[in-house]
């Protein structure tokens, strides 16, 4: 595998640390466990500038996570903002690269009760180019269901909770695919294994809503606030499987993914197997907003120099 996404330090508990050095010991509950909380977030070079994609959102629903799940974390979301800034700035960035804030529940002995462990902070910095390096991608419909939200708090954005992407993604692959839409556990879309989803059918978009299961996506809710103020119709309910293979359009969002085309489901076409015109738009469109050249957005970034 290729190091090439590696850079200089990581910032862990207020100390940056090269990164060969940069440790956990075995016996840390969240290696254990999953009990670790976690955000993806992206930096888009446009020179001369570092733009930081809505930092403060996301710092925000990583400190909603740890709450949720009752990690006994002591930064605050003013100091974990500039914790993110401090390491960016420390790898002396003028790259595109993806942010990664972890807290995880440490050192312990075999149990789990976590109330009185103290949490690690950690903040990673890598490179990273396209998620997906095709100009569309073919998915599946996953045998396996999304987590219950009777089951887990799917709100909170946890690492035990991404075993259930990891199978789901691993499975399509192995079958041919670039990647699984998984269900809800009441049969309805919900997401793809890291991404949400949006459809677009009558020139309209289309997207499941929280109650389904998926994540409270930030490209997500960007996505939303973008397409309406171009003047598309969004609405957030519920999505059959079967009104996949007669969508206009399917794409991708998120983080990694950004908004990533896709071509088929289940080996359907969607629509002409091409680029649809509204995700051409929407792609286009969130492209100039991350790289600061729509002013109107610029309040969602994070100038770094």
């Amino acid at each position: 595998m290729s190091q090439s996404f590696e850079t200089d330090l990581i910032w862990i508990d207020g100390e940056l640390v090269p990164w060969k050095d940069a440790k956990v010991h075995v016996m840390t509950k969240a290696l254990h466990y999953g009990t670790g909380a976690f955000e993806g977030i992206r930096a888009y070079w446009n020179e001369p500038q570092l733009y930081i994609f809505r930092l403060t959102k996301h710092i925000q629903r990583l400190i909603n996570s740890e709450k949720i799940y009752g990690f006994n974390s002591p930064l605050s979301l003013e100091e974990l903002r500039s914790a993110v800034i401090e390491t960016v700035k420390a790898n002396s960035i003028r790259s595109d690269v993806y942010i990664r804030p972890l807290v995880i529940t440490g050192y312990g002995p075999v149990g789990l009760d976590i109330r009185n462990l103290k949490a690690s902070t950690i903040i990673i910095i890598v490179r990273m180019g396209r998620y997906f390096e095709k100009a569309g991608i073919s998915v599946v419909v996953s045998s396996w269901r999304r987590l219950s939200i009777q089951s887990n708090p799917i709100t909170a954005k946890v690492t035990g909770h991404y075993t259930n992407s990891v199978i789901a993604k691993n499975e399509a692959l192995k079958d041919g695919y670039d990647d699984a839409i998984l269900l809800n556990d009441r049969g309805e879309v919900c997401e793809g294994s890291g991404e949400n989803i949006f459809m677009v059918r009558d020139g309209e978009l289309a997207t499941p809503p929280i109650s389904s299961g998926t994540l409270d996506g930030i490209t997500r809710s960007s996505i939303i606030k973008v397409a309406r103020d171009m003047g598309f119709n969004v609405s957030e309910r519920s999505i059959e499987r079967s009104e996949l293979y007669s969508a206009e359009e399917l794409f991708f969002v998120g983080t990694a993914a950004e908004v990533t085309p896709i071509f088929e489901v289940d080996r359907r076409k969607v629509g002409g197997g091409t680029v649809g015109p509204i995700t051409e738009r929407m792609k286009s469109k969130f492209g100039l907003i991350v790289r600061g050249m729509d002013n109107k957005y610029i309040d969602w970034l994070e100038p770094v120099y």
